[in-house]
This record gives C-alpha cells, structure tokens and sequence, in this order.
C-alpha cells in the first residue's frame, strides 16, 4: 500500500511539472506571438548614457522575418548614413566616413553599438523564445497590482547569446516588464527593462526599453520606438550589399 502511495505521488509531481512546463510554453507563445512578426518597419532612437554625457541616435529599420534585417541611421551628424545588414548569420556594417564595408563575425558580435549597451549579437538574434530556450514558471507575483509570471528560461540551442534568462511577464499583455541575461557560469550580465505598452494592428508592444550592460558603467541605454509598422512591402533591393552604399 506505501509503495501504491508513492508511485501515486511520483505521478502527480511528474503531471504538475509537465502542465507548469505546458504553461510556461504557451507564455513563451503568447510573447512570440506579440514580438514576431513576418515583417515590421521601426523608427527608433537610442539614447546611449555615458559616465559625462548621454547622446541619441536615430535610425529607422526594416525587418523581414529572423533571416534579413537593413538598419540605417539618420542622426546625428556622426552616425548619419552608417547603415547594418543582416543576412541570416552574417551581418556587415557600412561606414560612410571612409566609404568601407566591414563584416561584424566571430568574437566582433559581442562588442557594444556605437557604444551602448546593446552588442552586435544581440541586434541579430530574432528568433523566438520557443525556438531558443525551454522554460518553467517559478514563480506568480504581484507587483505595482498587476499579476506577473516569473520564468525560467534555459537555453536548447548552441548558439543561444545568453544560457539563461529570467523574465517577468506580465498576465494582461503577455510582455515581459523586466529581463536578466545570464552567462552559462551563472553570472548576470544584463537587465533589461520594458514599458509603455501600446497595442499596435491587434498585439501588445513595448515602446520603451532600457538595456543595462551590469559589468559596464553608466544608466545603461534607452530604446524608444517612435513608430512601427507591421506587414508592410519591403522591396527585397534593400537587403544586398549593394544597398549598404546606396
């Protein structure tokens, strides 16, 4: 009858782990299903906070799925007309200064954007969380009276940017209001924070950010969207290396 008793709990213990994990997986779907999308125009700028002085920087950006990505920034000055293409794994950056076409690889896609806090990998990684990591609730709290999920998400993949990661997702919008990026070893190495939700052509959409780079200085770099646009026609022109110096 003991042995009965604990294979029974053995059983229950396997059941809610597997609808904790189902539910952890269907919020992953719910945010892919706000964040992805087959094609989205974005204006934004990106206000990079300095250990003196902070400074923005404009650009307007034109996605095509995970694969293909054409980024050009109109100012300041400096910047204006330096332009990013990704193309699948492969991404190149345009310099008009000295008129050269630089190939971003290898141990290059971890270095910062013009200085922020953002890196060059994680400008390329588009992928949805569910083609990433694998996830489990840890954890269902209220903050500020809102009800949020805490989530574990752990990397499948090799070529994940991050092992692991920690989301705080809101139960209304299914967006996360807060991220921690973790190295494989454990140690945290960004915080990202998200706000004003705005629904735009049917999904929630955050159109602030702050991303925090934890092992540099400073009150790391705002990200706010000016406008974007889903489902519109890009002409396939702009994603060739071509392009870049047009």
């Amino acid at each position: 009858m003991c042995k009965r008793f604990i294979l029974i709990g053995v059983l229950l213990m396997a059941i809610i782990a597997v609808l904790k994990s189902q539910t952890a997986n269907e919020i992953m779907q719910k945010i892919d299903d706000n964040m992805s999308s087959e094609n989205r125009v974005v204006e934004s700028s990106m206000t990079i906070h300095g250990r003196r002085n902070s400074r923005t920087i404009t650009s307007v950006s034109y996605t095509v799925g995970t694969e293909k990505s054409f980024t050009e920034y109109l100012s300041p000055p400096r910047e204006k007309g330096t332009k990013m293409l990704k193309l699948e794994d492969r991404l190149w950056t345009y310099y008009p200064a000295n008129d050269r076409i630089v190939q971003i690889s290898g141990h290059m896609l971890r270095q910062s954007v013009m200085g922020s806090d953002l890196s060059y990998e994680d400008m390329m990684d588009d992928r949805q969380l569910t083609e990433v990591y694998v996830a489990v609730v840890e954890s269902k709290e209220e903050i500020d009276g809102r009800s949020i999920f805490v989530l574990k998400l752990t990397a499948k993949v090799d070529d994940a940017a991050y092992h692991s990661r920690k989301l705080w997702v809101d139960a209304e919008y299914y967006l996360p209001t807060k991220e921690e990026l973790y190295a494989k070893s454990g140690q945290l190495l960004k915080r990202t924070q998200l706000s004003d939700f705005q629904k735009v052509d049917g999904r929630w959409y955050p159109m602030k950010m702050n991303f925090k780079d934890v092992l540099k200085q400073g009150e790391g770099t705002d990200w706010e969207i000016i406008s974007i646009r889903f489902n519109e026609e890009i002409p396939d022109y702009l994603f060739s290396k071509a392009a870049l110096k047009q």
